[in-house]
């Protein structure tokens, strides 16, 4: 699918704060935004359920990553800027190829996730989600991380 992208995202000059440029983005609030360790590309998620990937130098959008149904509340990019996860309140984390937007995985959960992050060398993914409702005691304070990409994933 191709996406126009109508988010107005602004530049502002510090310490005035005045506008310096504004970047159509996203219908709707973006939420989270993510640069990739190369310096190429950043990527931001926002409520209307996209992932738009950027070029910094040209400041355009590249692609749009719609296969998720919920806003995004979460990205990473990996360690060599190669792959890009994403995560909602769907019950999975989209893993895309950047240069081509193909998927590579889709990673299943039992609940949200709102938290991913790819390990600094490796391509490893850590990730957590809201298991307060579930098999898990709601009354307490205490998360869980799960970990994606050791030898027995697929």
């Amino acid at each position: 699918k191709s996406w126009l992208c109508d988010f107005m995202a602004l530049t502002f000059c510090y310490p005035e704060l005045k506008p310096v440029q504004s970047i159509n983005a996203h219908p709707s609030n973006c939420i989270c935004i993510k640069f990739d360790p190369m310096g190429k590309y950043f990527a931001t998620g926002s409520a209307d359920a996209l992932v738009s990937l950027w070029d910094v130098d040209e400041l355009v959008c590249v692609r749009c990553f719609s296969r998720l149904d919920w806003p995004v509340r979460t990205l990473s990019f990996s360690h060599d800027g190669k792959m890009l996860a994403s995560a909602s309140e769907d019950h999975f984390i989209d893993i895309a190829e950047v240069e081509t937007g193909d998927k590579l995985w889709e990673v299943q959960c039992e609940s949200p996730t709102f938290t991913v992050a790819w390990h600094p060398k490796r391509p490893l993914l850590a990730f957590a989600c809201d298991d307060k409702d579930g098999k898990y005691d709601s009354s307490r304070e205490a998360g869980t991380v799960k970990l994606f990409g050791l030898p027995n994933d697929s």
